[in-house]
């Protein structure tokens, strides 16, 4: 059998870059060291943001890592886009400290992929294992593996992890050469809506795409008015801090898509994107001009634009928004798992999940009846 030792590492900035992308893989880019040390080094997680790294190693016999967990303690719960606060409330009640909790996640970040980092994929069971001990061990109410990839629910279930559904709206290349192919497989009516949209939305404005070098201080000083805007109106604060951009760009290069909305030469809103192996993820936006149509604009259709341009299979838009459907956003099942050590608390979320499944099962159902796809 093959020598495995489990340990907490100092922050993803402890553990060597080519050591850590070894397990993480080049596809999704919220997975690599380097975006996830450019959180570290920004001051963006740890400190007092209640996000305290600490990736689970498992590391195989010749010392290596062979399956990292991006790993957090978190003493709340926002930031994750899997809402448990009525479990905290629940718990609290009770009369437990449902924080600190353990959290296996990409922070700030609603996109589905890997939360099993393997190099050794025979270290899954060893991984989940050494993530129950932390939670046991120190004492801590939950651990909580959120936005996971469809190919790896099965382990946790395995391992006797409750599992979580809930849904996104993703964009799917049906082998779309231009724009216009993509509109040519909506209704009439969908199609003429969304012409309309976009004609009204750049009037006007000049729409450029920056990635890598293009991405200068200019840029980078226009999008963080934007993303504090948007961050002030939708969670009191950003979670993010003016160094992460420029770190970012740096670290990622042409894997960011800056997406700017220009009026005479100045710019009045953004749509920042990193790019993946087979998929564009949409992940902020921010305007200081209000102009009908352009969120939907820059953050969708200049989305299918680039992911069209690039071959892309699929834009993920990021979490929630209904108003997703009309522009040929489709729902699509995302997943999380969970674990509760007390076994009376286990089984109140247990079947509080049952009756929640049943209800977004059918809610995709509905919301799947709505896309603007031609019917036949």
């Amino acid at each position: 059998m093959t020598s495995l030792t489990a340990r907490i590492a100092d922050g993803v900035g402890a553990i060597p870059a080519d050591q850590w992308d070894a397990c993480a893989g080049p596809a999704n880019p919220f997975l690599g060291h380097a975006f996830l040390a450019a959180l570290e080094e920004s001051g963006s997680v740890g400190g007092r943001s209640g996000w305290q790294p600490i990736p689970v190693v498992v590391d195989g016999a010749d010392g290596a890592p062979a399956a990292i967990a991006p790993a957090y303690a978190k003493s709340h719960s926002q930031g994750e886009y899997v809402f448990d606060h009525g479990w905290a409330d629940a718990w609290e009640r009770a009369g437990g400290s449902y924080y600190p909790k353990l959290q296996v996640a990409v922070p700030f970040t609603p996109v589905p992929g890997a939360r099993l980092l393997l190099r050794d994929p025979d270290a899954a069971p060893a991984l989940i294992a050494a993530l129950e001990a932390v939670t046991d061990r120190h004492d801590l109410s939950s651990a909580h593996a959120t936005f996971v990839a469809p190919d790896q629910i099965a382990a946790f279930e395995r391992a006797g992890w409750l599992i979580r559904e809930g849904t996104q709206y993703h964009w799917q290349n049906q082998g779309y050469a231009t724009f216009d192919d993509f509109l040519g497989a909506l209704a009439s009516r969908k199609r003429k809506a969304i012409r309309k949209e976009r004609a009204a939305a750049v009037e006007g404005l000049t729409i450029r795409h920056l990635s890598g070098a293009a991405i200068g201080r200019r840029e980078w000083d226009a999008f963080w008015r934007f993303y504090q805007d948007t961050g002030s109106r939708k969670w009191g604060r950003p979670y993010l801090t003016r160094t992460f951009f420029p770190l970012l760009g740096e670290a990622l290069g042409e894997r960011v898509l800056l997406i700017l909305a220009e009026r005479d030469g100045v710019p009045i809103a953004g749509a920042l994107n990193l790019i993946g192996d087979d998929a564009l993820y949409g992940r902020y936006w921010g305007c200081t001009e209000e102009v009908p149509f352009l969120h939907f604009e820059l953050c969708y259709y200049q989305a299918i634009d680039a992911a069209i341009a690039r071959g892309l299979r699929t834009v993920e838009a990021g979490a929630q928004g209904e108003h997703k459907l009309a522009r040929g956003y489709v729902p699509v099942p995302t997943w999380s798992a969970h674990y509760i050590p007390d076994a009376s608390f286990r089984r109140a979320v247990a079947d509080f999940l049952v009756r929640e499944r049943a209800a977004v099962v059918q809610e995709q159902e509905f919301l799947g009846e709505l896309t603007p796809f031609r019917r036949g």
